[in-house]
């Protein structure tokens, strides 16, 4: 028997196959009926045409999706959602996107079932009525607020830090792990406001750098940098490239996948050589890190902004993403997730994030045990350097991969993990490298008796919109009494 023939015969589990990208004809929606290509190109024009209310979303679908779906939408709005509704022209354009329509209520069972919509638009009926957060979730779970060593700087890791530059993104995912600061306040949470003057902060951050010898990583993001306006963010990053313990500075966009026209500038572009240009005549590696959650984010519009970037002289493009219950926790979704990216859009699967433990996310997030059966999956199908990791961000502890868990009680979901780090407030804390840090699985994905354990034992409800953020040593007390 031929190879070929063996093959056909006993198939592989996951079948690659190289696919053209295309980008989705925005027309088929009544509100953009008239759209020219000039005009969908345009970011100025992408940035004023963002939906942004269940209004607007109507005044661009019609009677295209049932009146049930704007009232489902509404009402999550009111009652669950975590993040204001912000998407643009490019992303809207992304959902359902081969349907044509075919009359009233036509997309509408497409749009339910939309894995972009799911995490974009989330709607009530998306969310779990038994569980809709998990008794320890937090609106800033991974503490990062308690690590600021100045506003909006995060020093968490011995070697890297997170500079928070912005509260906003050009687009809000439902999602979001830094939902207690980032974008607008809706009903369910009053946000937390940087109250520095944006130069203050900015200096501040700058300041700590230069006096912190050990940290040689930065990671610029907000909110999103497409935000800030061009020159603002050119001269913070080029302050950056000056500082001479910095060697690594990567530029956090999710922009490049929802906005690439913003990325396709030519103030951006020109700008974005003169730093490539800068960084590598210090020795300093200066890339690009977006995140996109599955393949239909990937059009030829995100194409073409990655290798603008590419050959403006960053290092790389990478992708990071999230896993998403109902959107990409299958090997074939993640799998033609990486290869759209690697192989048209010359962007580099990085990680992929268990979801984080906020508020109202239960329905999106995926047990650990879940999550190693995928690493394990998707194994052996890409180049070992373009093969992701799937990481759980730890509370207190960090990234790790999710084979790198201490113990496991599968039963009531708790894996503990530790760490060889202090974080910037543990630094006179002896025990900090001895103690086992939890981390907890959905609930809904339990068995029976670990499912009865939690109704049985679960702390009181957060009052998740409560607007204080615990301070450092209420919070290291916490850790400590946990675990």
């Amino acid at each position: 028997m031929s190879l070929a023939a063996a093959s056909a015969a006993t198939p592989q589990p996951y079948a690659y196959r190289q696919t053209e990208l295309v980008e989705p004809d925005w027309r088929r929606f009544p509100g953009w009926r008239d759209v020219t290509e000039a005009d969908w190109r345009s970011a100025q024009w992408q940035r004023a045409h963002c939906i942004k209310t269940v209004a607007q979303l109507r005044a661009l679908l019609g009677d295209l999706v049932d009146e049930v779906f704007y009232l489902d939408l509404e009402r999550d709005q009111r009652e669950r959602a975590t993040m204001s509704m912000l998407v643009p022209p490019q992303m809207m354009n992304t959902m359902a996107p081969a349907l044509s329509p075919g009359g009233p209520g036509s997309l509408t069972a497409a749009f339910y079932a939309d894995p972009i919509r799911r995490y974009m638009l989330p709607v009530f009926s998306d969310r779990r009525t038994d569980w809709p957060s998990h008794p320890h979730s937090s609106r800033d779970s991974l503490h990062e607020h308690d690590m600021w060593v100045a506003e909006g700087l995060t020093h968490r890791y011995p070697t890297k830090v997170l500079a928070e530059l912005l509260p906003t993104c050009p687009q809000y995912c439902g999602h979001c792990t830094r939902m207690d600061l980032v974008g607008n306040s809706t009903p369910t949470v009053t946000k937390l406001k940087l109250t520095g003057k944006p130069t203050d902060r900015l200096t501040s951050m700058l300041d700590y750098l230069r006096a912190t010898p050990s940290v040689r990583d930065v990671v610029v993001s907000g909110g999103d940098v497409a935000n800030m306006p061009w020159p603002r963010l050119e001269a913070f990053v080029a302050e950056l490239i000056e500082i001479e313990n910095i060697r690594d500075i990567r530029l956090a966009t999710k922009a490049l996948i929802g906005l690439p026209q913003h990325w396709l500038q030519t103030e951006v572009r020109e700008g974005m050589a003169r730093l490539a240009t800068a960084a590598r005549s210090r020795g300093t590696s200066l890339a690009i890190h977006t995140h996109t959650n599955h393949a239909q984010s990937v059009t030829p519009l995100v194409a073409e902004a990655s290798r603008a970037m590419l050959e403006a002289g960053v290092r790389d493009v990478r992708n990071q993403g999230v896993l998403l219950d109902g959107v990409n926790t299958d090997p074939h979704s993640l799998l033609d997730l990486c290869f759209g990216l690697l192989d048209g859009a010359s962007i580099t699967p990085y990680y992929f994030y268990m979801c984080d433990m906020v508020p109202f996310a239960e329905h999106w997030r995926v047990s650990v045990r879940h999550a190693q059966d995928l690493q394990a999956a998707i194994m052996g199908y890409l180049p070992g350097f373009a093969t992701p990791r799937i990481v759980c961000d730890v509370p207190f502890v960090g990234k790790r991969w999710v084979h790198q868990l201490d113990s496991y009680d599968t039963e009531r979901g708790i894996s503990y993990w530790t760490k060889n780090y202090r974080t910037s407030i543990e630094m006179d804390d002896a025990t900090a490298l001895r103690r086992t840090y939890s981390y907890f699985d959905p609930i809904h994905t339990l068995p029976a008796a670990g499912q009865q354990w939690w109704r049985e034992n679960a702390p009181a409800e957060i009052d998740h919109a409560a607007h204080a953020t615990a301070s450092r040593e209420v919070s290291l007390l916490q850790t400590q009494q946990q675990c």
